[in-house]
């Protein structure tokens, strides 16, 4: 019997499709909020082969709307033949008003900024999962590694009794 290789679902019960696996050592996340992508075709054919990385991406808030700016989603060869895909072109934001709102008072706090978590599916959308975040100092980076650490230790030790 051979068992079928799934992908992983998030939170939100959709299938993944990129993770930003750097952001939570990178940036400490207060908030996260999902938001919608306006696409062109090829790139959906690219997303459902699991074409696309984002851990270099982060949203910007322009003349009231939000762009994702940096991420990646490579072409397929036989994707478009009519269209020159461009993989790292910037690609509009769906987000409500209130949301947009709250975000643009939110980043113009000193240290914050908007991150892509990760990139999934849901009722056959495209979902982008941003996280409202503020750098961490490397001193910040070591204590959450120490405190890693020590976790495991008590897990261990738990175990071992």
């Amino acid at each position: 019997m051979s068992k079928k290789k799934g992908k992983k679902s998030t939170a939100s019960g959709g299938a993944q499709i990129a993770v930003n696996r750097k952001a939570r050592h990178e940036y400490s996340i207060e908030e996260r909020i999902e938001a919608g992508l306006v696409l062109q075709g090829w790139e959906v054919k690219s997303l459902r082969a699991g074409k696309a990385q984002i851990t270099e991406s982060y949203v910007i808030l322009q003349s009231g709307e939000a762009w994702l700016f940096g991420a990646q989603i490579t072409p397929l060869l036989s994707a478009s033949t009519h269209v020159s895909p461009d993989p790292t072109r910037t690609r509009k934001l769906l987000l409500h008003n209130h949301e947009l709102a709250r975000l643009i008072g939110a980043v113009e706090r000193k240290g914050y900024a908007l991150i892509a978590l990760a990139l999934y599916w849901k009722n056959g959308r495209a979902k982008l999962e941003i996280g409202l975040a503020k750098g961490k100092k490397l001193h910040d980076k070591r204590a959450a590694e120490k405190d890693r650490d020590w976790a495991r230790q008590k897990e261990r030790v738990l175990k071992a009794n």
